[in-house]
C-alpha cells in the first residue's frame, strides 16, 4: 500500500512547466492522505488564481500517483486559502529561483 511518503515522493515528478521546479519544493502541496481504501487526497494550491498549469495540474498529479501500489482513486483539492507565496518554497527552491533571501 502506498504511503504519504510515497506520494509525496511520486509529487516531486509533477514539474510546474514555467519555472521548472517540481511542485512539492515549490510549497504548493499543503498534505496529501492516502485512506486503507486506497484513495489519496491531495490537497493543494497553485502561484496564483489565474495560474496557466490550473487546468493540467489534476492530471498531472494523477499520473504521478496513480501508479503507485495499490492507488485506487487520486483526488486532487486545489485550495486558496493559505495563499502560495515564496516563503513556502524548499530551500533548494528559493536558491534555483533567485529567492536566496527570503
Amino acid at each position: 500500500m502506498a504511503t504519504t511518503d510515497d506520494v509525496m515522493e511520486a509529487l516531486k515528478q509533477v514539474i510546474d512547466p514555467e519555472l521548472f521546479v517540481n511542485v512539492v519544493d515549490l510549497g504548493l502541496v499543503y498534505g496529501a492522505e492516502v485512506d486503507d481504501e486506497g484513495n489519496v487526497k491531495v490537497t493543494m494550491t497553485l502561484t496564483s488564481p489565474g495560474c496557466p498549469i490550473g487546468p493540467m495540474v489534476g492530471e498531472m498529479v494523477q499520473d504521478a500517483v496513480g501508479p503507485l501500489d495499490n492507488v485506487r482513486q487520486v483526488d486532487v483539492d486545489i485550495v486558496w486559502s493559505p495563499p502560495w507565496g515564496p516563503h513556502l518554497m524548499s530551500e533548494d527552491a528559493k536558491l534555483e529561483l533567485g529567492y536566496g533571501g527570503l
